[in-house]
């Protein structure tokens, strides 16, 4: 770590009277020079909350989207403008509203990872720790859910008196674990739990012994007897994981869980924003307006 650039950013930034706020699956360095760590909807309730006037998201876009649409006055900049999220990109507003023709009794349930243009087509937002009651708090029978297919199909499980149809989007790190990696663990840990994230797929959710967002994983795994844990998400939680319980082992699902675009972000680029300014998030006012309806709808429904 280049400890004479983390100390030049923290100085920046309190210069700049700037917050600087990095999701879980960031590089070490970055959550070294953070406000706050946290899940994406974590980050934008602080963003909503914080007194700060420039926050810096070290994330993906969509992230500093959601941000943006709780804290439209303020200045959301994000590091790193090819920090997208694959998933994300595979709906579009266009594409969402074709559907809602298609299904004109459904209900639209967004997961927050996702644009703001798809958030501003849906009736109401979801997040990976909330999908299943924001889905059961729904009156309609039917249920169109984007992106994700395998949160979706995880989450209709526990709400068989609807019908969910399922997008065709997926995240591309946890969409390629499969069965060969179940079967690897299972082998040399015999005793371990295995702990996963929804956007898994199916076969893989069948098998762990524990399934929660990015911020259940952490709670439950510092919770649990287990002297062994085995993680199927991002491999930017092991470092948090094992500072909450050194005393416990941890093994990655795959050792090649890494999220390409969250590892974008990097200190040279904070820097950058910090001293030049630019890569600020401007949203649609209309787009924004709607988009926030989703987001507080589910915000009200979680309580």
């Amino acid at each position: 770590m280049n400890t004479m650039l983390v100390e030049k950013i923290k100085t920046l930034k309190i210069e700049k009277k700037a917050m600087i706020l990095a999701h879980h699956y960031q590089m070490e360095e970055i959550k070294a020079v953070a406000d706050y760590v946290g899940d994406s909807l974590e980050l934008a309730k602080i963003a909503s909350d914080c007194e700060a006037e420039t926050l810096i998201l070290c994330g993906v876009y969509f992230m500093a989207e959601t941000a943006k649409i709780l804290s439209p006055h303020k200045k959301v900049i994000l590091p790193n403008f090819k920090a997208g999220c694959p998933m994300a990109e595979m709906v579009t507003a266009e594409l969402l509203k074709a559907e809602k023709q298609k299904y004109p009794n459904a209900q639209v349930v967004c997961y927050v990872n996702s644009s703001a243009e798809v958030k501003a087509e849906s009736d109401i937002c979801c997040t990976s720790s909330n999908a299943v009651k924001i889905v059961k708090s729904l009156k309609s029978k039917q249920v169109i859910f984007v992106p994700d297919q395998n949160l979706g199909h995880y989450t209709s499980k526990f709400v068989p008196e609807k019908e969910v149809i399922l997008w065709k989007g997926f995240c591309p790190t946890h969409h390629r674990m499969d069965m060969k990696d179940i079967k690897s663990v299972r082998q040399h840990y015999p005793e371990a739990e295995i702990l996963v994230h929804p956007e898994c797929r199916p076969e893989i959710v069948d098998q762990a012994d524990f399934v929660g967002s990015t911020s259940q994983i952490i709670s439950y795994a510092q919770k649990s007897t287990a002297k062994v844990l085995v993680i199927g998400t991002e491999e930017g939680v092991m470092a948090t994981l094992k500072h909450n319980s050194p005393e416990k082992e941890f093994v990655l699902l795959n050792s090649h869980f890494v999220c390409p675009n969250m590892k974008k972000t990097k200190l040279e680029d904070i820097l950058r924003v910090l001293e030049m300014g630019g890569n600020e998030v401007l949203l649609d006012p209309n787009v924004s307006k709607r988009a926030y309806h989703a987001i507080q709808k589910m915000l009200e429904a979680s309580k």
